[in-house]
């Protein structure tokens, strides 16, 4: 199993976001997670809410050993073309750590008070969709023209190429079960899901009968999904075994209300017998 930590930078300082991702490296975390959101989810709608990607950068420069990702970054909220810069910069940074992240993008309410573009759902599929094709292209050809409904590339070429070959690990946050659930299993590296156990087990099964369908082995896609740890640790030792039973490979560990004291039993109580 591997875990990753969200550490949840809304309404915190820089320093705050760098300490719990330095505490989650000296831990063991495989990753460290931000929101990429431009206000905050929770608590005070006016409060801080530092950039995702500008986050990214400057964790890959404090830090050595620890992944660094968006827990998801939404299509809607840069051109892809520039979205595969800034993933190729964060892998650069890093040396080679960079998860990239991507989803359809959901907050309505952040994107028209911040006057950004919000399409209906079906045509953020799509720009999803040819978003993958265009930043697959940049960031493994050189020359590359690519024309879509929704975006073109006129014999484009981005360098550098990426440290990890032939690019980043590709997430997709997805829930749908039409369209979104198959294109992950078409395309994805990883799938990260939401949901109790029995519509985890849908999600799962959907994947699998859509990369079968599409000539993949479904054990391709890693599984992955959040665990919360403010609950007691016998009841977070029931949920992780029922998530290793249903062949999920990655678990992101919300930082609890509770603070470092849940944080640190966790590490020192659970992580052990779960990490290979």
């Amino acid at each position: 199993m591997r875990f990753g930590i969200d550490v949840s930078q809304h309404q915190l300082t820089w320093h705050e976001i760098l300490r719990r991702t330095l505490k989650a490296e000296e831990a063991g975390f495989d990753g460290a997670w931000v929101f990429d959101h431009f206000k905050p989810l929770y608590a005070d709608p006016k409060g801080p809410c530092l950039e995702g990607w500008t986050l990214l950068a400057g964790l890959a420069a404090h830090t050595s050993s620890i992944r660094l990702g968006t827990l998801v970054t939404g299509i809607t909220y840069r051109h892809p073309s520039v979205l595969a810069a800034q993933c190729v910069t964060v892998d650069h940074i890093s040396a080679g750590r960079l998860e990239m992240a991507l989803g359809a993008a959901w907050f309505d309410t952040e994107h028209r008070e911040l006057g950004i573009e919000f399409p209906p759902t079906g045509e953020r599929i799509g720009r999803l969709e040819e978003a993958i094709q265009l930043i697959d292209l940049l960031m493994t050809r050189d020359d590359v023209s690519f024309h879509g409904r929704y975006y073109k590339l006129d014999s484009a070429t981005y360098n550098p190429k990426p440290v990890q070959n032939p690019r980043p690990p590709l997430w997709l946050g997805a829930g749908g079960t039409q369209r979104m659930l198959p294109l992950t299993a078409r395309v994805a590296d990883v799938w990260h899901g939401f949901g109790d156990l029995s519509t985890l087990d849908e999600k799962n099964r959907v994947i699998d009968e859509s990369a079968q369908a599409a000539g993949r082995d479904p054990s391709e896609v890693m599984r992955s999904t959040s665990l919360s740890i403010s609950e007691p640790m016998d009841d977070i030792r029931r949920q992780l075994d029922a998530l290793v039973a249903r062949g999920f490979g990655y678990l992101v560990v919300s930082w609890p209300a509770e603070g470092d004291p849940k944080v640190d039993r966790f590490i020192e109580e659970i992580m052990p017998a779960y990490v290979s």
